[in-house]
Order: C-alpha cells, then structure tokens, then sequence
C-alpha cells in the first residue's frame, strides 16, 4: 500500500511540473518574436546550396554583376507579402511577412538561377564583369485563401559595361494558385510554393537572357571553335557574332586557357574527321534550308549540315530557325554506327 501511495504521489507531482512549465511557456514570446520576426510569424525562403544537376560543369566566359533589385510594390512593409484569410499552422495574425525584405529574396533568387545556367556572377562593385544587371520587383504577393493565391511580376534589365548599352530588358510575370489540401497550410508550405513560383520567375528570365546574349555572342559561351573543344566534335561550320565580340573579362575561369580570339579570327582546329569507333557513334544532320542552329541536350553545336562524333545513347536534338518551326526530336546514336537525319524546316 506504501509503494502505490508513493507511484501516485510522483504522478500528481509530474503532473504539477508540467501544467507549470505549460503556463510559464504561453506568456514567453517565441524566438522569432524576442528578435522582432513578427511573433515568430515570419517566413524563411532559402535558396538551395547545391548546384543545379543541369548546370554546365565550366562557367561561361560570360560574366554579369547583379545590383540589388528595387523594390517598387505599392505595399508599406518591404517584408510584407499578403494576407491569410485562413488558418496558417505555425503562424499568428494574418499579415504574411518574410524574414528578410523582398528586394533581398528576388535578388538572391536571380544570382542562383544565372549561376546554375552558367553564368559568371559577380557582386554589384565588380568592375571586371562584361554585363550589369538590375530590376524591379513591381509585384510580389500571396495570399491565403480557399486555394493560395501567388502573384509575381519582375522587370530585369541588362546593359553592356563597357558601352553601357542595353541588350536585353524584359517583364516576367507569374499568376499562379494551388489548393493546400484538406489538412490545410503551413509556414513550410507557404515558403515552397513561393520559392517555386519565383523560380519560374527567374529561370524564364535567366533563359530569356540567355538566348539573347547566345545569339549576338555565341563566343562568350563556347559556341564557337577555339573555345571550350568538346571532345570528340569537330565543329565544321559556325556562327559569326551578330556583332563585334566583346572582349573577355580579364580573369577567366581556371579551366579555360588564353583570352579567345575575335569571331573572324578563328581557325578551325587541325583534327581527325568525325567518325565511328568503336566507342563512339557518328551523327549527321542535313536540313533544308541550311544554316540552322543545331543544339544536342541543350548544348549549341552549330550550323547545319554537321557531322559529329557523338557518345552513344539517346541524345534531345533542337534546330531552329529564324522565320521557321523549331523542330523537337530525339536521336539515337550508336557506337561503331552512323545516324544520318535530313530535316525539312517548316514556316
């Protein structure tokens, strides 16, 4: 009888502990709230630290500094980004802040995806960079509702240094919304779905420049012979510059070796004609007209007709054409064996 008076004792003491612990706790402030992050509300959007799998494994001669972006919304609070009509787990009240200001997260975003499609990306007081880029954030909200509500619109600008031209400027805009599910949201699932609707923002911005500065430089990323040699092409035919290359910058990537020629200047290297090993296989392609840009698993290859010694596999094949279709195709190649293609472009 002694021993149980004592277990029962010890569980109403515990009891006691805890119910005191419990009271003492829900007057404290949270973490969040003792350094001003809105009571704890606020949420964190990271940018991964790990390189995109995608992203080329030598970064471009391209080089571009990024300033901050301005943050031009018509809402007071720079870390306010909407409201939550409905319950939002983790979070109290229903202004939606983040835990740094907008400009900050737009900014950070747009450094990792140029860094992750290649790109050279310098601070805003790098004075060796080729390219300046800035921009706006003129919309940015989410708010929480029967189904989240995401809304993005970012303007970029970039200019040329040293002529301080502007050669690419352009407005994405993303709308986007989502149902929660029935258990409905919280901070974790706020912070993803905004990170994932701003990186489609910037990965269409990035692409967009891109594409821009491949077709008036193809010599800043490899697309010319004298460049990066990719082992196993010889590249027969390629592109002139739109216009006059711009000149390096004067720290080039280690792997790469002496400043590049100009585009006239280049002199296609002495080496064995493409053929089929027997570890290898021997792509051709023909197209009508000629002279269309050919690109193998998103890398630019050049001009048609080409013929290139390829590793074996299945290999996504572009050709494009100003005034015609792009045309879309998958292309087996095998070792020891030749794959001829002729494509007939479509306007």
């Amino acid at each position: 009888m002694g021993m149980m008076k004592q277990f029962l004792r010890r569980i109403l003491l515990s009891l006691v502990v805890i119910s005191a612990a419990g009271c003492s706790n829900a007057g404290m402030p949270t973490l969040g709230g003792m350094f001003g992050d809105e009571d704890g509300n606020a949420i964190h959007v990271a940018e991964s630290k790990k390189a995109s799998p995608n992203a080329p494994s030598m970064k471009y001669a391209a080089s571009i500094r990024i300033n901050r972006y301005a943050d031009v919304r018509s809402i007071g609070n720079p870390r306010k980004i909407g409201t939550g009509a409905e319950f939002v787990s983790g979070m109290r009240g229903k202004d939606l802040v983040l835990d740094q200001d907008v400009a900050t997260v737009v900014t950070n975003a747009m450094k990792t995806s140029l860094d992750d499609a290649g790109f050279q990306v310098r601070e805003a007081q790098d004075g060796t960079a080729l390219f300046d880029l800035s921009g706006t954030v003129k919309e940015l909200t989410y708010d929480v509702k029967g189904r989240d509500e995401v809304s993005i619109a970012i303007e970029t600008s970039l200019k040329e240094i040293k002529t301080g031209k502007v050669v690419w400027s352009g407005i994405v805009v993303e709308k986007n919304d989502r149902f929660a599910g029935v258990s409905g949201n919280n901070k974790k699932d706020v912070a993803n779905y905004l990170r994932k609707e701003l990186g489609v923002v910037t990965d269409k911005t990035t692409k967009a420049i891109s594409d821009s500065l491949m077709a008036a430089s193809p010599e800043l990323f490899n697309l010319t012979p004298g460049t990066r040699p990719i082992p196993g092409v010889s590249v027969l035919v390629a592109p002139s510059a739109v216009h006059a290359p711009i000149a390096p910058a004067p720290t080039l990537p280690v792997q790469q070796a002496a400043p590049m020629p100009a585009a006239s200047a280049v002199v296609l290297p002495q080496t064995q004609e493409p053929r089929a090993t027997a570890t290898s296989g021997l792509f051709l392609i023909n197209t009508k007209p000629t002279r269309a840009k050919v690109y193998l698993d998103g890398v630019y290859y050049g001009l048609s007709p080409l013929r290139l010694e390829m590793e074996p596999g299945v290999h996504a094949l572009s050709v494009k054409m100003e005034g015609y279709k792009t045309v879309d195709e998958k292309v087996s190649v095998r070792k020891g064996d030749s794959t001829e293609m002729d494509l007939s472009l479509e306007r």
